[in-house]
């Protein structure tokens, strides 16, 4: 466990010495709805009905932003070479730098959509059950999307490469939240699309970090 603490403390305190890298992600959700009512006009039950999903697909595109800075600089000053030294699992040490990630990344994503879901003009039920998505939602985006960047680490322009890599995996989990959200406005349960993420969610812990292991393998050849 001693390893697996430190590579924890280490994630969080590089990322405290890089607050941009934490900033960017957020200032990119917040713009975007921020900006959204602005292009749609004075239409409120508009803004009302494709809000949450617009609230989603924000919170999609910030996590892919921020999926950059997960492995490249660890890349780049030789850590990862010494994360396959480690005596502790790499599949477990991955599945620490994606929690550590999830963290410093969209956990902040939740804490602001209450401000956000005001802003929109979203009641709280409504919230609640776009809150419940992202809990369930965002840390499977983190885990997915780290494969893909594990993949992508050694390219000096994998950017591209990275968003058509992702993006067909994400797919699911949007559609799974979108139609959560759906039921929720028709005041209908949402406990089955709930299921849905959370079976997704765990399937991603279970795999993915086997899949991030043997792609930083394969890039550190």
């Amino acid at each position: 466990m001693k390893p697996l603490w430190s590579l924890w403390r280490r994630e969080l305190a590089v990322a405290m010495r890089r607050k941009t890298d934490l900033i960017n992600p957020l200032w990119f959700f917040v713009m975007v709805i921020t900006l959204f009512p602005l292009a749609i006009g004075p239409y409120p039950e508009w803004i009302a009905r494709i809000g949450p999903g617009v609230l989603w697909v924000a919170a999609l595109l910030s996590v892919m932003l921020s999926l950059d800075r997960l492995f490249k600089d660890d890349y780049r000053d030789g850590t990862l070479e010494q994360l396959l030294l480690q005596r502790a699992p790499l599949p477990l040490l991955c599945l620490v730098k994606v929690a550590a990630h999830w963290v410093l990344t969209g956990l902040p994503l939740i804490l602001l959509s209450p401000l956000l879901a005001l802003m929109l003009g979203l009641d709280m039920s409504l919230w609640w059950a776009i809150v419940k998505t992202l809990l369930l939602g965002t840390p499977t985006l983190c885990l997915l999307g780290a494969v893909g960047e594990a993949l992508t680490v050694g390219l000096q322009k994998g950017g591209v490469l990275l968003s058509l890599l992702v993006l067909p995996l994400f797919i699911p989990v949007l559609i799974f939240a979108s139609t959560a959200i759906e039921a929720a406005q028709a005041g209908l349960s949402i406990h089955g699309h709930l299921a849905l993420l959370a079976s997704l969610l765990v399937a991603a812990i279970t795999l993915t970090p086997l899949a991030i292991a043997a792609s930083l393998r394969v890039s550190l050849q």
